[in-house]
């Protein structure tokens, strides 16, 4: 029998849900991890046999990392900005956090502007999309998301045009769209992709390739006039208004 391969202790953190691996090198770093009793160091490879251990100190700070949801308006990129296009982030303010009107009584405590530094883009949404945005401090919940071996989906409402001959979408090519097209050389995960309406399409995907909708779309004769991300997992976009956020509720999971 083969013997397991050494691995950076960083990564096998990661695996095991402890950290993102940024985190895990920060903490060993620190002095906060040990194998088998002993404080690691940066670049250790352990064995899947070995015991790892965390300082709670580390689990503290990692508990004040905060997770918002944010309702992106068009015309801003998710990501760094770009070509003078203001990046999502910028929105998440003080001022822009949301309360519902309808439950005033649990309204969310007052919020300062630095508990809101670092929040990163876990997922894209196209400058000229809308919908669901996550932004965390939390390596674990962006790992979760947009890592290798996520599996999460994501539920998005297409307004269509379809710009073949003036006609209607063939059966055949809905079919497609659900499974059996291919983009930048590889076949796409199957899809769930249903009518909502007579021009607005239900998409829901396991995977986010760049402008993976509108491309699809392209590939059938469809022309996207609107999109917006409504669903994360089990977390919803609701009522959150354009250009608001709130946090993650505590009894949410994606």
């Amino acid at each position: 029998m083969t013997e397991p391969e050494p691995i950076r202790l960083s990564k096998r953190m990661s695996e095991l849900g402890l950290a993102s691996r940024r985190e895990a090198d920060e903490w060993i770093e620190r002095g906060w991890v040990k194998v088998d009793g002993a404080i690691a160091i940066l670049g250790l490879k352990v064995l899947p046999h070995q015991e790892i251990t965390v300082d709670g100190r580390a689990s503290k700070e990692q508990a004040k990392r905060v997770t918002v949801l944010l309702h992106k308006p068009i015309g801003y990129v998710s990501g760094q900005a770009e070509d003078g296009h203001t990046p999502a982030s910028a929105l998440a303010l003080p001022e822009n956090q949301w309360s519902d009107p309808a439950n005033r009584r649990n309204a969310p405590p007052p919020v300062r502007r630095q508990d809101l530094f670092g929040l990163a883009p876990a997922g894209r949404l196209d400058i000229d999309s809308t919908g669901l945005l996550v932004l965390t401090q939390d390596g674990r919940i962006a790992k979760q998301l947009i890592g290798d071996d996520s599996d999460i989906e994501k539920e998005y409402l297409v307004r269509v045009r379809y710009t073949k001959n003036g006609g209607k979408l063939p059966e055949s090519d809905l079919a497609l769209l659900n499974h059996g097209l291919s983009l930048d050389g590889s076949a796409l995960r199957p899809a769930k992709v249903w009518w909502q309406n007579d021009d607005q399409l239900r998409f829901v995907l396991r995977e986010g390739k760049k402008r993976q909708i509108r491309r699809m779309c392209e590939c059938v004769g469809l022309q996207v006039a609107g999109l917006k991300r409504v669903r994360i997992g089990n977390v919803m976009l609701g009522k959150l208004p354009p250009g608001k956020w709130r946090f993650l509720g505590a009894g949410e999971r994606f």
